[in-house]
């Protein structure tokens, strides 16, 4: 199965996505006893389903309680402990990192690189080493390898976040004009300008430079808007709004989703800033009471079809509440009583191991 979902993801135009899902669908209901087991709930199987709408979707909670993958695993990814403690965490069992590379490395490719550079990357994310089951680092450290010019570097680690060698780091692209690609937590990013507040410190980074930050505001720093965000990130490092492109993630998930702005910057484009994603996801808006999708525009939970999730479960049930919007959607916040989760707490469970 997994072939034509890679030739997908090397060419969009090379299959038709409904079915290519229906034929995932089908392979992951034979291959996977719990989600065929959930799908017999339902009265869903490969010959009922006749569209991807229909696609039974599994909640993001259940990878917490079931091991939800089609064979062995090559490596398994957890999610972030929450601010209730690590007693539960959820595992994605992938299979084959082969679909999860070649999504990630293509999505991010359009989005952050659309003019092809090389940059040197600065992450203030941590490094592969110090989380190792994280798939925010291993799509970092994916990313640093096919795209990061010399000069790269981490800047989190066990030790904590290292704001001034940060910093340092940044100052030195500034002095010699060489542009960077900074990959960030967003709350990572807040205390590098909280830092920058408090010790007089501003950037002038070499134009060509884009941050990509991940997360919300929960774990380090403060909380703040994305226009504050955004007019930060061009006080302190003078890269602007356009250049700024919010990730964002899932464990549960092999692809990513962007901000549109970059992308539409290289395309000539005036559309309003979104998140859009690969050719081989869809993205359903649905009443979080009846589970029914709802008109674009209007308000629900985001549901997930994520062809590159071939060797797990391709339809994922989020908390996340959002809006369809052009060809992408946004997201406006969390269901009432989700947990907290996401790239942010990542800090907290590094700051936390030091106590």
């Amino acid at each position: 199965m997994r072939s034509p979902v890679t030739d997908f993801i090397a060419n969009p135009t090379s299959h038709d996505f409904n079915a290519l899902a229906l034929s995932v669908f089908a392979y992951q209901f034979e291959h996977n006893a719990p989600y065929q087991r959930f799908c017999l709930t339902r009265d869903k199987t490969p010959a009922t389903v006749t569209d991807w709408h229909e696609i039974p979707a599994v909640p993001t909670v259940a990878f917490k309680e079931l091991d939800l993958t089609c064979g062995p695993p090559e490596k398994i990814f957890l999610t972030s402990g929450t601010t209730r403690g690590q007693e539960k965490r959820g595992r994605h069992l992938v299979p084959d990192l082969t679909l999860y590379h070649a999504s990630a490395l293509a999505h991010f490719a359009a989005c952050i690189l659309p003019d092809q550079r090389h940059l040197r990357m600065l992450a203030l994310i941590p490094s592969p080493d110090t989380r190792p089951q994280s798939s925010l680092t291993q799509m970092a450290a994916w990313v640093m390898a096919a795209w990061g010019a010399p000069g790269s570097a981490y800047f989190i680690d066990l030790t904590g976040v290292h704001i001034e060698a940060f910093a340092e780091a940044v100052a030195r692209a500034q002095q010699e004009g060489t542009p960077v690609c900074i990959l960030a937590i967003t709350s990572a990013l807040v205390a590098f300008f909280d830092w920058c507040e408090a010790n007089g410190g501003q950037f002038a980074l070499p134009g060509g430079s884009r941050i990509m930050d991940t997360g919300g505001n929960k774990g380090l720093g403060r909380p703040i808007s994305r226009q504050g965000f955004l007019r930060s990130c061009w006080k302190y490092l003078k890269v602007a709004g356009y250049y700024c492109v919010n990730e964002y993630g899932m464990t549960e998930m092999a692809s990513q989703f962007y901000d549109n702005v970059l992308y539409n910057r290289f395309r000539r484009s005036n559309e309003p800033r979104y998140k859009i994603a690969p050719p081989w996801v869809r993205t359903l808006v649905v009443d979080p009471e009846t589970l029914e999708e709802v008109p674009a525009g209007q308000p629900g939970i985001l549901r997930h079809f994520d062809l590159a999730n071939c060797g797990s479960v391709m339809a994922i049930q989020t908390d996340d509440v959002g809006y369809l919007v052009g060809d992408g959607f946004e997201i406006t916040g969390r269901v009432p009583g989700a947990e907290a989760r996401g790239c942010a707490l990542v800090l907290e469970e590094i700051l936390g191991s030091k106590a």
